[in-house]
C-alpha cells in the first residue's frame, strides 16, 4: 500500500516505498505509476483510463517523497519547475568514511543507456549538490543533501567519485555488503503548485532501521532544529 500524504485535483503526493519501481519496466515487477492509477480508478469510479503524469523519479532503491500529476496542466507546469530546478528535493544518505563539515560537489555525469551505469566524464551533463554533515559515527557519515540537478544515480555517483560511497550501494560501493540496503532517502520536496501557485512543502522522517537508526538522536536534534 502506497501512502498518500496530499491530493487535490491537480497533484497526489506519495511517500514512494524504498525497493519499489517508478515507473513499469522488464522485470514486469509492481511499479508505482500503475499501481496509483489503479487506486484512483477504484476511489473515483473512473470507467476509463486514469491520468497520471510522471514528472521526477526516484531510484528503485530509494524512498521518500514523489509528487504525480493529475492533469496534463499540471504536468507541464511541474515539469518545468524540474526542468529550470526550481522543485527543491532534500536527501539523507549515510556515506562511508567522514566528509567535511559541508561542501558541494560540481561534475559532469554521462549515463550508459545499455548498462543503466553513470560516471564523472567531460562528455556528460552537468551536475550540482550541495551537502553538509549532520553525525558522524562507526566510520560513517549522516549527510543532508541539497540536490540541485537531477540526474540519473547522481548521489551515488557523486558521492562515490569523491570517494564517500553510499553505505547498501550496489552499484557504486565496491565494498557494499551484498543484499544490504541503500541508505538514501527522499525526504523532502517543495515546489511551487502549479495552479493555485502556493508553496507545497512535504517532509518525511527518515527510516528506522539501519544504518539511519545509528543516528537516531542526531537526527531527531537535527530535524527540531531544521524544521522550527
Amino acid at each position: 500500500m502506497i501512502k498518500v500524504l496530499y491530493e487535490d485535483n491537480h497533484l497526489l503526493v506519495v511517500e514512494k516505498p524504498a525497493g519499489m519501481l517508478v515507473q513499469a519496466d522488464d522485470t514486469k515487477d509492481t511499479d508505482m505509476l500503475t499501481e496509483l492509477k489503479a487506486m484512483l480508478k477504484e476511489k473515483y469510479h473512473k470507467p476509463g483510463n486514469v491520468y497520471l503524469g510522471l514528472v521526477h523519479r526516484l531510484d528503485r532503491p530509494v524512498g521518500g517523497v514523489m509528487v504525480f500529476a493529475k492533469t496534463s496542466k499540471a504536468a507541464s507546469r511541474l515539469s518545468e519547475e524540474v526542468r529550470t530546478n526550481n522543485m527543491h528535493k532534500t536527501y539523507y544518505a549515510v556515506v562511508m568514511g567522514k566528509v567535511e563539515e559541508s561542501g558541494s560537489y560540481n561534475d559532469k555525469l554521462l549515463k550508459d543507456e545499455s548498462t543503466n551505469i553513470s560516471k564523472v566524464d567531460p562528455n556528460g551533463k552537468e551536475s550540482k549538490l550541495t551537502y553538509e554533515l549532520v553525525s558522524y559515527k562507526d566510520n560513517m557519515s549522516l549527510v543532508k543533501i541539497n540536490l540541485i540537478t537531477g540526474r540519473s544515480h547522481q548521489i551515488r555517483v557523486q558521492f562515490s567519485y569523491h570517494g564517500h560511497p553510499l553505505y547498501g550501494d550496489q552499484k557504486y560501493n565496491k565494498d557494499a555488503i551484498p543484499n544490504t540496503d541503500l541508505a538514501l532517502y527522499a525526504s523532502e520536496l517543495r515546489f511551487i503548485h502549479p495552479i493555485t501557485k502556493e508553496e507545497m512543502t512535504f517532509k518525511l522522517d527518515l527510516p528506522n532501521k539501519y544504518p539511519f537508526n545509528i543516528f537516531k538522536w542526531f537526527i531527531s536534534l537535527f530535524l527540531f532544529l531544521y524544521w522550527q
